[in-house]
């Protein structure tokens, strides 16, 4: 079921927004080559925690960490480790933060140091393909109207769009309907309402659409061995332009 947000339950997420964007650009502010992942994860939840919340994903369906580190040809769900960040890669940080009883949920992905311009590309596809997406995410469209936007973006300029994972509702749980695909025709699925939480997030791949799980069974990487990216925010559906709780400084 759709829940449909009051103003202080809206509020309540905008906070939790905003200690999710600050975990981030705290984490953002420590990539560089050499720096391992679980020094993210550590400062992230350090971060999340000396403000009052707790990180979303740290137990939840006994997931181990407080984010997700994914780099390169890994799409989501990348564990933190010993592993070093090295010049060329690229990483995706998924991160959620959960305060009063409501979640916030992002994604950024980031370069390391100095990098291909074809991963800058994928990067700045997939970023944008977010931004297209949403450009439907309003009262009179229907939730698949932002799917088809996504879709049709990433796939125009020459990339594919990850179907096996997808966007969501949230809320009070990190995970509530609806499901929000990346792929998909337009017109479909219910209609967009004011009050609804979305978490809108386009995964795309560098090389075609198929991934796998790694034995570690979280890791999700593509079947290729080509570049992912990641992009995402929480948003507000209303009567206008769609309000994001989840602001960055990108």
């Amino acid at each position: 079921m759709i829940t449909i947000k009051t103003a202080t339950e809206v509020e309540k997420m905008r906070i939790a927004g905003q200690i999710t964007a600050g975990a981030l650009s705290k984490v953002r502010d420590m990539l560089a080559p050499g720096v391992t992942t679980m020094a993210l994860d550590t400062a992230a939840r350090s971060y999340i925690e000396k403000h009052g919340a707790t990180p979303s994903f740290l137990g939840y369906r006994d997931f181990p960490y407080s984010i997700t580190v994914s780099i390169n040809e890994e799409v989501i769900h990348g564990l933190p480790s010993s592993r070093k960040l090295m010049e060329g890669d690229i990483v995706g940080i998924d991160i959620g933060a959960f305060k009063d009883g409501y979640h916030g949920d992002m994604c950024r992905t980031f370069a390391i140091g100095k990098i291909t311009p074809e991963a800058q590309r994928l990067i700045d596809v997939t970023r944008q393909s977010y931004f297209e997406g949403i450009k439907h995410a309003r009262v009179g469209y229907r939730l698949h109207d932002i799917t088809r936007a996504i879709q049709s973006y990433a796939e125009a300029a020459g990339y594919s769009v990850v179907r096996d994972y997808i966007g969501h509702g949230i809320g009070r749980n990190l995970h509530e309907d609806p499901d929000i695909p990346n792929a998909g025709a337009k017109g479909r699925g219910p209609a967009l309402a004011k009050g609804m939480t979305l978490a809108v997030e386009p995964m795309i791949n560098a090389g075609r659409f198929e991934v796998y799980t790694r034995g570690d069974n979280w890791t999700v990487v593509t079947k290729d061995g080509q570049l992912s990216a990641h992009y995402e925010n929480t948003i507000l559906v209303t009567d206008e332009e769609p309000l994001c709780l989840t602001l960055f400084d990108d």
